[in-house]
């Protein structure tokens, strides 16, 4: 060969650079996670692409990626693609096989395959996965600080309930003094914590350890996403996210050369948000029945004026990509905008709620003392 692996696998090393440079905690975070999760999709498209551009076959690239990955499972996935391919499947239809792919990908490499452009469809892939997984870094990025003081905020207050409000009721108890009503109620709320406390410790067990299950239910998911889109600033947050990898997957489809109602039906399989996916399906129904495209997302709020703008722009000088690619960009800088203004914005808010109920304990606490200090002097 005229190449040398350790060059090929520089390159892959300075290309994955590129897409991420992210500390621990802005690593991926996943619980009971797929086998091939977003990042590890990420790093296998972007390094079977450096592999296909140095000229390497799709069989060799396979095998390499195999013997660099670490974990048993994903090896022997990618060792099973590789037996289909050698049996004589294509790579896109050795990915349908595989549950962890979606139709995205296995369209996106089908296409790149017929058009002898798999290289350049593999990079976008990469891309479309690191984008998005920069986006969920940018979100637990946000959220880390402001869960961890709201946690210990729920821990405090409960410590309080639990443990020092009835060693004052016991004082107060002794001296029979007469209890003011906000005493009254936040010892009524102590004593409810110490009867009913394990009960709400098993719910939010229970809705943990379900989640999965009632997320494949639609009636939860469309109850539970149109509830989210109409929470103050989180729904516009949810809202800045969801089409921003809408724009993204329609840029890469375009320049794919995939037909336009086809992008649709594609994005709206990939995309699971059901505000969205609900309008994209009558996007799809109105393009197909000859409006156009930006006529079609005018009729649903979830897509702004800027858009619709921009697309009517894009139809009239046939600039799909570009206009698609300049609208990916705009949104993407908004999320990394929107995720640090939600940091900024829960960390005092919840800091105000917490010194609210920490000071109206300490006030129900505080006034019998007076009362008792007055009996006792």
């Amino acid at each position: 060969m005229g190449f040398k692996l350790e060059n090929i696998q520089q390159t892959i090393e300075n290309k994955k650079q590129n897409h991420k440079k992210t500390s621990f905690l802005q690593k991926e975070i996943t619980l009971f996670g797929s086998l091939f999760s977003n990042k590890v999709k990420e790093d296998f498209y972007i390094e079977l692409s450096v592999l296909l551009k140095a000229g390497i076959t799709l069989k060799e690239a396979l095998d390499l990626i195999q013997k660099a990955t670490k974990k048993q499972q994903q090896k022997e996935k990618i060792a099973t693609i590789c037996d289909e391919i050698i049996s004589g499947s294509s790579l896109s239809e050795a990915i349908k096989a595989q549950k962890e792919f979606t139709d995205y990908e296995y369209y996106s490499l089908k296409i790149g395959e017929e058009t002898g452009t798999l290289q350049q469809v593999t990079d976008q892939l990469g891309a479309f996965y690191a984008r998005k997984n920069e986006q969920r870094r940018n979100i637990i990025s946000a959220l880390t600080y402001p869960i961890i003081i709201l946690t210990t905020a729920v821990l405090v207050v409960g410590f309080m309930l639990q443990y020092v409000v009835p060693m004052f009721q016991d004082i107060f108890e002794q001296q029979k003094v007469e209890l003011p009503t906000i005493t009254k109620f936040i010892i009524s709320v102590s004593e409810a914590m110490k009867t009913y406390g394990w009960l709400v410790l098993v719910f939010f067990g229970f809705l943990f350890f379900s989640k999965t299950m009632f997320n494949k239910k639609l009636w939860f998911k469309k109850l539970k996403d149109q509830l989210l889109l109409k929470t103050p600033f989180v729904g516009q947050f949810l809202k800045t996210i969801y089409l921003s990898q809408f724009t993204q997957a329609v840029s890469l489809l375009t320049a794919s050369k995939v037909p336009l109602v086809h992008s649709i039906q594609l994005v709206k399989k990939m995309i699971s948000f059901y505000p969205l996916q609900e309008a994209l399906e009558q996007v799809e129904k109105n393009i197909l029945i000859g409006k156009s495209l930006s006529e079609s997302l005018s009729q649903h709020s979830i897509f702004d004026d800027k858009m619709i703008a921009l697309v009517r722009v894009a139809e009239e000088t046939n600039q799909n990509e570009f206009i698609f690619k300049r609208l990916n960009q705009q949104y993407s800088t908004q999320v990394q905008q929107k995720s640090k203004q939600l940091s900024t914005i829960m960390e005092p808010i919840i800091i105000m709620i917490v010194g609210f109920f920490v000071g109206v304990i300490l006030i129900a606490m505080y006034l019998p003392m007076f009362k008792l200090s007055s009996v006792l002097g």
